[in-house]
């Protein structure tokens, strides 16, 4: 008959296990830090965020600029308005005052001092001539008062909408602010073999491109590769997506908008199946990022802070969300 362990040895061997299970390594808590894929995740989502905002300031100040030629024009019409309202009023005066002088005659006054029939006709025809310019001044003076008035409206309008765009410009650039700083926060968290990964200028190796002007842009955006993406630059030191793919058709001779929102709508579309060396490459629903394609499989593009200009897959890049043909 196998005897009962007592008391004290069941107490002893607990004791002895929860000595042992101290020693041993814990399990990663689940607030760990997150692992390097996880850091760069983030840091891919923070920095798409950014794009965005980014390429919605850029718009802002396109709009402001427009709205101020608006109001440049609103100015400018109201004061040719004043000017000929001015100068009708001083007409007008003048004619008033001839006629408070006795210039404006009836018929009767002109026939009782008209000493011949040739004479009663002449002095007719000039109240006729005085009666039809003080009309016509009047007339083209109330147009000319309109006129100024809806200038005024329009120019008091224009510097409202102005206002009300540079409000709105300043947020964006707020809420950018904010976004870089945590994007390069989630930036600092990654480790250095990351860091270097993203920081490599990746194939730098001469490419052919077609003759015209997409292969003129492909030219430029190639000879980028390696340049630092910073957001809202214009170059020719570091770049942004949108400001890399103006400048490149620039040097084509070729005006297209400088936001990625602008370029969305340049040329004509194309299919994924088509695409050919210059296509323009927009990505993501909100249209915030654009590349050009070295050809069917390849595009060239200004990423994120961080990583330099550099030629990746196409399909790697984010969503397609339409592609654009500048030429042909």
């Amino acid at each position: 008959m196998v005897s009962q362990p007592s008391r004290r040895t069941v107490r002893g061997a607990i004791v002895a296990a929860a000595v042992v299970a101290a020693a041993l390594p814990t399990a990663p808590a689940a607030n760990a830090q997150p692992n390097a894929a996880d850091a760069l995740k983030k840091y891919n989502e923070l920095s798409e965020q950014a794009s965005k905002l980014n390429q919605d300031h850029l718009k802002a100040q396109d709009d402001l600029k427009a709205k101020q030629g608006e109001l440049d024009k609103a100015k400018g019409d109201l004061a040719n308005a004043q000017k000929a309202e001015e100068e009708l009023r001083g007409q007008v005066d003048l004619l008033t005052e001839a006629t408070n002088s006795g210039a404006n005659f009836s018929q009767i006054s002109a026939l009782l001092v008209s000493d011949s029939q040739q004479d009663f006709l002449n002095r007719m025809s000039a109240i006729n001539i005085l009666a039809a310019d003080n009309a016509e001044a009047l007339g083209k003076l109330t147009d000319a008062v309109n006129s100024a008035d809806a200038a005024t409206k329009s120019a008091n309008d224009a510097t409202e909408a102005s206002k009300k765009l540079l409000a709105e410009m300043d947020q964006k650039k707020a809420d950018l602010d904010k976004q870089l700083t945590e994007a390069q926060n989630q930036y600092r968290s990654l480790s250095n073999t990351v860091k270097n990964q993203l920081a490599a200028s990746g194939d730098m190796s001469n490419i052919s491109v077609p003759a015209g002007a997409a292969g003129q842009a492909l030219s430029f955006a190639l000879a980028q590769r390696g340049k630092p993406y910073v957001y809202g630059s214009n170059g020719p030191n570091s770049w942004d997506c949108s400001s890399l793919i103006q400048a490149a058709y620039r040097s084509a001779n070729v005006s297209i908008g400088r936001t990625s929102y602008a370029q969305a709508a340049a040329g004509r579309s194309v299919g994924r199946g088509e695409v050919k060396a210059g296509d323009i490459i927009v990505y993501y629903s909100s249209q915030s990022h654009v590349a050009m394609a070295v050809d069917g499989i390849r595009a060239v593009h200004a990423s994120t802070e961080g990583v330099p200009v550099k030629i990746a897959d196409i399909d790697s890049i984010g969503p397609i969300s339409v592609i654009r043909r500048i030429e042909g």
